[in-house]
């Protein structure tokens, strides 16, 4: 597929300067690409490859025009325009082109238009597919879950029973929805399992990585409203709401019955207590530790940045320190005022 300059950038809403006829096949970086690609600048450490760059076309910011010997597509956000033109020459193949022989579908399904299932996935009873619905190879969807329109599960993507998938959602490989969240009593040392009767309910232009577990709810369901993206090997445990256009980074967790709001990032390895309620617009460092909730946007940040381990022992000793250190300060402060 080739696609010319000029139509790229209506298509991204930028500015050209150059050939519009240019015909452009795929997308690059600047130090790889070739004639026939286009690449992109979003940081200006690259600059010095701009002028070596052998792209057709390079996105990039108005400022950086002078620099570029090449045609342009001119735009306040490149990286959002690189985005845009990737999306528009994704090679990406389907997750299922057909309805495999192998698929077993019990006969109660819902199928609708252009439905694709992959060999040796299980689609149970009660199931409703949308649209253009794709589901990979080896996937299993549980009793009475519904997956809205143009929603694509790759390969051996698990789907309990009772969970709502919305529109153009995107689920990789080996994500779990709706497993038991973690609810027991302890019974005088007895752990007494609580049955998990929530649901999960994913809102539209979710996607989810690969080998991350959404939990049910135990009572009401967990929510992912519309916008959230995962990251892999993420966990999000029972009756969790993430509010419209989180992003959640590869590793982090999230424990039971917190919410989280709107637009907020939270980076890798971040841990996120229970029972809490994250403001919108809240932004996590990678590493932090989120014990209480918080009700002012902003940038939070907690975790030790790596250093030498002589360094880090020092470190150790005198944290070990601190609350005796505190006293014998506020003793001196008393003794002298």
């Amino acid at each position: 597929m080739a696609i010319s300059l000029a139509k790229l950038a209506e298509h991204i809403g930028a500015q050209l300067h150059g050939e519009g006829a240019l015909m452009i096949s795929s997308i690059a970086t600047l130090s790889r690409a070739t004639d026939g690609q286009i690449s992109f600048l979003a940081n200006t450490k690259y600059r010095s490859q701009l002028a070596e760059s052998s792209a057709s076309a390079v996105i990039l910011h108005p400022s950086e025009l002078p620099h570029c010997h090449s045609a342009a597509l001119l735009m306040e956000n490149p990286y959002v325009g690189f985005a845009k033109v990737a999306q528009l020459l994704d090679t990406t193949p389907a997750a299922a082109d057909s309805i495999a022989n192998t698929a077993v579908i019990a006969s109660d399904v819902q199928l609708g238009n252009n439905v694709a299932i992959g060999a040796h996935a299980v689609i149970e009873s009660g199931v409703v597919l949308g649209d253009d619905v794709q589901i990979g190879p080896g996937c299993f969807v549980g009793k009475n879950s519904c997956i809205g329109a143009r929603s694509k599960l790759w390969a051996n993507v698990t789907v309990y029973h009772g969970v709502t998938i919305g529109q153009d959602c995107l689920i990789q490989s080996g994500a779990v929805i709706g497993s038991d969240g973690f609810g027991y009593a302890n019974d005088n040392g007895q752990w007494i399992k609580i049955p998990q009767i929530g649901g999960v309910v994913l809102g539209d232009r979710v996607e989810i990585g690969a080998s991350t577990t959404i939990d049910r709810g135990a009572i009401d369901d967990t929510v992912l409203e519309n916008g959230v993206i995962i990251d892999n090997q993420c966990q999000i445990a029972h009756n969790v709401t993430m509010r419209e256009n989180c992003a959640m980074a590869a590793c982090s967790v999230i424990a039971g019955s917190s919410t989280i709001g709107r637009n907020c990032t939270i980076a890798g390895l971040v841990g996120i207590n229970g029972h809490i309620e994250i403001a919108d617009n809240v932004h996590f460092t990678a590493m932090s530790m989120v014990t209480k909730g918080i009700s002012e946007a902003g940038i939070y940040s907690s975790g030790i940045p790596a250093t030498t381990n002589k360094q880090w022992r020092r470190n150790a000793v005198a944290l070990r320190n601190l609350d005796s250190m505190n006293q014998r300060i506020k003793a001196l402060e008393k003794t002298n005022p």
